[in-house]
């Protein structure tokens, strides 16, 4: 049991990910955050940050468009298995209870998210925590045309790993002693992403 749990711990820090499972972790959980609705609680934007800086200073030995092309590529993978399955059984989900690896108010924050914005949601929800682990499900859920969600899912990619691994990587590259606060930087983005979602779930609080 203390095995499973030192495991878990280690996915969910960044650092630990790359470190010790490389580029296939790091694929991997890109992947899972991105579409299976199990993977809500695994890092994506400190992830794709780190990813970044670990490339500018050689502990990940890949060149930078090849990673951030992989890692789009594993985000949009991701995103087409979450479509798939709310496509397929994903209705069935607004009847489970919440359990260790599903809460049903996190299904529901991305169903009213995507209510409020479209299409859109599929771009925006990057940014998002845990909304964009449950978008691309509700998206299968209301049948959204596969081709429109396939480019909507691969532009939002574009922005999200662009944006955050072109981040680290030119942080790391050009400013002296970035890596030293690598862990107020996780923490820093942690926070920021997580106030949209923090923000929607005290409004939809009875009496907000």
């Amino acid at each position: 049991m203390d095995e499973i749990f030192h495991f878990l711990k280690q996915l969910l820090n960044p650092e630990s990910i790359i470190h010790y499972g490389g580029i296939y972790l790091l694929l991997f959980v890109v992947f899972a955050e991105t579409g299976l609705f199990l993977g809500f609680f695994l890092p994506g934007d400190s992830l794709l940050f780190t990813a970044g800086l670990l490339c500018s200073t050689g502990i990940l030995e890949m060149h930078i468009s090849i990673l951030a092309g992989l890692i789009i590529f594993a985000a949009v993978a991701g995103n087409m298995v979450g479509y798939a399955f709310g496509k397929k059984v994903g209705v069935l989900l607004f009847r489970r209870k919440s359990g260790l690896f599903f809460r049903q108010e996190h299904l529901v924050a991305a169903n009213e998210f995507y209510r409020k914005h479209g299409k859109k949601t599929i771009i925006f929800s990057r940014f998002l925590p845990i909304v964009r682990t449950f978008a691309p499900i509700v998206a299968g859920i209301v049948k959204l045309d596969t081709y429109k969600f396939f480019i909507y899912s691969l532009v939002g990619a574009f922005f999200w790993v662009g944006i955050l691994v072109l981040a680290g990587y030119f942080l790391g590259k050009y400013v002296p002693g970035t890596k030293d606060y690598l862990g107020y930087i996780i923490i820093f983005l942690i926070v920021i992403t997580s106030i949209p979602f923090i923000y929607n779930s005290i409004k939809r609080q009875p009496g907000k």
